[in-house]
């Protein structure tokens, strides 16, 4: 009996040492798998921080202000958009109090019925280095050329004939594929930010997520404050 009983362990041990090696083989194999994994996660990370940079900081878009301001608010805007006419003035005070400080980029996307054709004027508009004074123009008459959140493409000429355009060159212009180009570019930019309402506003990247005029001023002050602490 003790002669059997001491045999068994032995013929048993080859196998104990199979499957020691296959559960070591395993966890190597899982832990391995969670590192690439989890390198591939920051890789993905790291690409979609490195495109929604590039996303924001789009060379073509107009920009008002001090090209050396430390605090840079991109703003998503439709023409045809009434809180976008609201909100304007409000943003171009700040920029006139602290100078120094702000600078604004304006990103379109025509999310109303017929914006597009607006944009297209106001792009034309880039041509003859009149872009900001179209845009407040179509702005403070936007009442006049749009109906029911629809863009009335007849009224808008009429609407920015006193800003001293050549409007036989704006109207060639508008047809230029650039400014195609340029459109297209906001839109998809746009999405890869998940636009979704005018305005949107982007503060050094930070995305305003709680929607108001005090909410923006806070975000916009913080930045000033972070920006002064930095000099």
């Amino acid at each position: 009996m003790s002669k059997k009983s001491l045999k068994t362990p032995s013929k048993g041990m080859p196998w104990l040492v199979i499957i020691a090696a296959i559960v070591i083989l395993i966890v190597i194999t899982l832990t391995s798998t969670v590192v690439i994994q989890g390198e591939d996660e920051r890789v993905t990370q790291e690409s979609f921080d490195e495109a929604r940079v590039a996303a924001l900081a789009s060379e073509h878009s107009p920009t008002l202000g001090d090209p050396n301001a430390p605090v840079h608010i991109v703003e998503f805007l439709d023409p045809a958009c009434e809180t976008c006419a609201l909100f304007y003035p409000m943003v171009k005070s700040w920029l006139n109090e602290v100078p120094d400080k702000l600078r604004l980029s304006v990103r379109h996307v025509p999310f109303h019925n017929g914006s597009e054709y607006a944009v297209q004027v106001l792009e034309a508009a880039r041509a003859q280095d009149m872009y900001w004074e179209t845009l407040e123009a179509l702005l403070a008459t936007q009442r006049e050329w749009t109906q029911n959140h629809t863009v009335i493409p007849e009224r808008i000429l009429p609407a920015i004939a006193n800003v001293g355009l050549d409007m036989t060159r704006l109207e060639t212009d508008m047809n230029n594929f650039d400014i195609k180009v340029r459109m297209e570019q906001d839109q998809k930019d746009a999405v890869l930010l998940k636009v979704r309402a005018t305005p949107q506003y982007f503060v050094n990247g930070r995305e305003l997520k709680e929607f108001g005029r005090d909410q923006l001023a806070a975000l916009v002050r913080d930045e000033i404050a972070r920006a002064e602490q930095a000099q």
